[in-house]
C-alpha cells in the first residue's frame, strides 16, 4: 500500500474543512467570462446566468424629461388659477402618454380629470405646479452609476432594465463542463447520485456529463477522471477504507491527490486533487455524505469555476434550538434540522444517521463548527435554508 492508501488501516488524521476549502480557494480560480447577447440571456434565465462584470448605467435614465402620467404637457404658469368653477384655456397644451418626452416650454403633467375639452380647445380645471406628473432627465439613474456588481444572479428585472439602457451584450460566468463519475456503483443504486449530482451541478451553474457507474478498478476509474474535455470532476463513491475503495488511488494515478479525509461528519472520506489537469472532488458514496461533502467542497469548488460567490447558496437565517445539538470537537458536524409549529429548530437525524429521508424532510440544516461541543437548547443557530427561501 502506498503512503496515500488507506484501506484497511483507516485515515490517521483528517484535514479541517477550514483546510479544505483554502485548498479550493488557492486551486481553482473563475474561468474566462463570456459575451452574451440580452437575447440568448434571457432564453437560458433558468440556467442561472451571473454578472462576471459590473455593470454601469452608459447614460442617465430617463435621457430626457419625461410624462410620468398619461395627461396633457402644460406650462405651470398657465394653469394658475384654474379650478373646476374657473376653467382656464390652455392654448399650447399637448396630450401625451406617461413615457413620453416632454414638448418645448412645457414643465408639467395635468391629469386627465384635470381637463375639459371644448371643441378644439383644452381648458385646465385645475392648477399643477413645476414638475407634476414629470420624470426628470437622470431621476432614475445618473451616467456611471454601478447597476448590479459581479457575481450578480441575473433576474428578468435585471435584463427589462438593461434592454431599456441599450445594453445588448452582457459579460456572463462560463458554464464550466462537469464530469461526473460514479465509482464502483453506489450501494443505493447510481440513479440515486446521478440525478441528485446532476441537480447540483446545474443548480451552481455547471453543464454535467454523467459517466458511469463504473467498477471498482483503479485503471477504469484512472482513465475516466484523466479523459480531456472538462472543467471540474467529480466523482462519488469508493473513497472509504474498504478493500474495493479505489477512487482515491486512481485519482493519484491520473494526477495528484492532494488531501484524503475531511474533519466533517457527514462526509469524512472526501478528497481533492487534480486529474488531468484539472481540480478534482472524490465524494463518498453514501448519499447523505455525498450531499454533505458536495454542498461544502465540490460546490464551492463549481461556484469559484463559474464566477459565483464559493460561499454556500442557502439563505441563513436565526433560529433557536428545540433541545441541545451535541457535537464532537475536532469535527464539523452537519445536523438536517426542521422548523416547528412554533418556528424552533429540531434535528430531523443526526450526522451519525445515513440516508436522504432526514435531508427530505428537513427545512434546512445547521452546521455545528469543529471546536464546538454542541449547542444547548435554547440556543441561537444559523439554519441554511435547503429551499432556497428565508422560510
Amino acid at each position: 500500500m502506498s503512503a496515500s492508501d488507506v484501506r484497511g488501516r483507516g485515515f490517521s488524521s483528517r484535514a479541517a474543512l477550514s483546510v479544505m476549502e483554502g485548498w479550493i480557494d488557492a486551486a481553482i480560480l473563475p474561468l474566462p467570462p463570456l459575451a452574451v447577447p440580452l437575447a440568448a440571456i434571457a432564453a437560458t434565465l433558468a440556467e442561472g446566468p451571473v454578472l462576471a462584470e459590473p455593470v454601469t448605467a452608459p447614460g442617465d435614465w430617463p435621457p430626457a424629461d419625461r410624462a410620468a402620467r398619461d395627461g396633457v404637457a402644460v406650462a405651470s404658469s398657465d394653469t394658475l388659477g384654474a379650478g373646476s368653477s374657473n376653467p382656464v384655456p390652455l392654448p399650447g397644451a399637448v396630450t401625451v402618454a406617461a413615457g413620453e418626452p416632454m414638448p418645448p416650454g412645457t414643465d408639467a403633467i395635468l391629469p386627465v380629470e384635470c381637463i375639459q375639452a371644448d371643441g378644439p380647445f383644452v381648458e385646465a380645471l385645475g392648477s399643477a405646479a413645476p414638475g407634476d406628473g414629470v420624470e426628470r432627465r437622470g431621476e432614475g439613474l445618473r451616467a456611471g452609476t454601478v447597476l448590479l456588481k459581479a457575481g450578480h444572479p441575473l433576474r428578468p428585472q435585471d435584463l427589462g432594465l438593461f434592454a431599456a439602457l441599450g445594453i445588448d451584450v452582457l459579460c456572463v460566468g462560463a458554464r464550466p463542463r462537469v464530469r461526473v463519475v460514479l465509482a464502483g456503483g453506489p450501494r443505493s443504486g447510481p440513479e440515486t447520485l446521478g440525478a441528485m449530482l446532476t441537480a447540483l451541478v446545474t443548480r451552481d451553474g455547471g453543464v454535467v456529463e454523467l459517466v458511469g457507474p463504473l467498477p471498482a478498478d483503479r485503471a477504469a476509474l484512472a482513465a475516466a477522471y484523466a479523459a480531456p474535455g472538462a472543467d471540474l470532476l467529480i466523482s462519488a463513491g469508493r473513497t472509504g477504507v474498504g478493500e474495493d475503495d479505489v477512487a482515491p488511488l486512481a485519482l493519484a494515478d491520473a494526477g495528484t491527490l492532494a488531501l484524503h479525509g475531511v474533519a466533517l461528519r457527514p462526509g469524512d472520506s472526501a478528497a481533492l486533487g487534480t486529474a488531468g489537469g484539472v481540480p478534482a472532488v472524490l465524494l463518498p458514496g453514501e448519499p447523505m455524505a455525498c450531499l454533505t461533502a458536495y454542498e461544502l467542497l465540490a460546490g464551492r469548488a463549481l461556484r469559484r469555476l463559474a464566477g459565483r460567490d464559493p460561499v454556500l447558496p442557502h439563505p441563513a437565517v436565526p433560529a433557536v434550538t428545540v433541545r441541545k445539538l451535541v457535537s464532537e470537537i475536532g469535527c464539523t458536524e452537519l445536523y438536517r434540522v426542521r422548523r416547528t409549529a412554533d418556528g424552533l429548530v429540531e434535528p430531523v437525524a443526526s450526522p451519525h444517521r445515513p440516508g436522504l429521508a432526514g435531508a427530505v424532510l428537513a427545512d434546512g440544516f445547521v452546521l455545528i463548527p469543529a471546536e464546538s461541543e454542541g449547542v444547548p437548547a435554547g440556543a441561537t443557530v444559523t439554519l441554511r435554508c435547503f429551499d432556497g427561501t428565508s422560510l
